[in-house]
């Protein structure tokens, strides 16, 4: 009986081995790389204005609080002075980030622009002020807002290619984003030399194109950022340095 016993329990002990293996693998397969906390500081030129974009990536909780600052140098201070300042904190989500909250302030405009937004998922819904005034959206789908769509853009890029469309939340409606490829080249910028890919998107109905140039070994941080309206150059954004902020830096 002993060894009835023992051989009955051999083909139980192989299965729960056999079935922890594929677990072990399922958990391997669905990792995902995550993005690497860290700030940076790009020259930036709009028109004839010229200034900094300072950004800044880290980590809060299991999500992340981005921020981005934009301020103007030498004489544009004359012509624009002030500071315009966004934030957006976002989660992991499935096969991707979901933004919880955006705020923007924008004391170089004339009617100092001021934005609070809060996503809420389970009520599927974006609401908050812009000036005060109160606006909503409905959230069928995942949706970004300005600043969560870059790390999703560089989040998609570091586990697999970029989804052809995404949903921006702009402000006070929902837009879709065409995302295409265009290749890779190697880009010279005050940072240093990288292998970089290109990557454009536009919105709807829009004039302007985006595009992003985003090294590899920077976790696909971009490091030129580029804006055209009717293929004339608006605004070009290229990394001066690059600073990793994690425990392993």
């Amino acid at each position: 009986m002993a060894n009835s016993g023992g051989s009955g329990r051999a083909p139980l002990r192989r299965l729960a081995t056999l079935l922890m293996g594929v677990l072990l693998l399922s958990a391997v397969a669905t990792a995902e790389t995550r993005l690497a906390p860290h700030t940076a500081e790009y020259r930036i030129k709009i028109n004839v204005l010229s200034g900094k974009l300072l950004t800044e990536l880290k980590t809060d909780g299991d999500g992340y609080i981005a921020t981005h600052v934009v301020k103007p140098t030498g004489m544009s201070k004359i012509l624009a002075n002030g500071t315009i300042i966004e934030s957006s904190s976002f989660l992991p989500a499935a096969g991707g980030l979901r933004p919880n909250k955006y705020s923007s302030e924008n004391s170089m405009s004339r009617d100092e622009a001021k934005v609070e937004i809060q996503f809420d998922w389970e009520a599927g819904e974006a609401r908050g002020t812009v000036n005060n005034e109160a606006v909503s959206s409905t959230l069928d789908a995942v949706a970004h807002d300005r600043i969560s769509i870059q790390y999703e853009l560089m989040h998609d890029l570091l586990n697999a290619e970029p989804s052809k469309q995404y949903t921006l939340f702009d402000v006070d409606r929902l837009k879709t984003i065409e995302v295409r490829n265009i290749g890779r080249k190697t880009v010279k910028v005050g940072a240093g030399q990288f292998e970089a890919v290109g990557i454009q998107h536009q919105k709807e109905n829009s004039k302007r194109v985006t595009t992003l140039w985003c090294a590899e070994e920077l976790g696909y941080l971009p490091v030129i950022i580029e804006q055209h309206r009717l293929g004339k150059l608006r605004m070009r954004a290229t990394l001066d340095s690059y600073n990793p902020t994690g425990p392993d830096s």
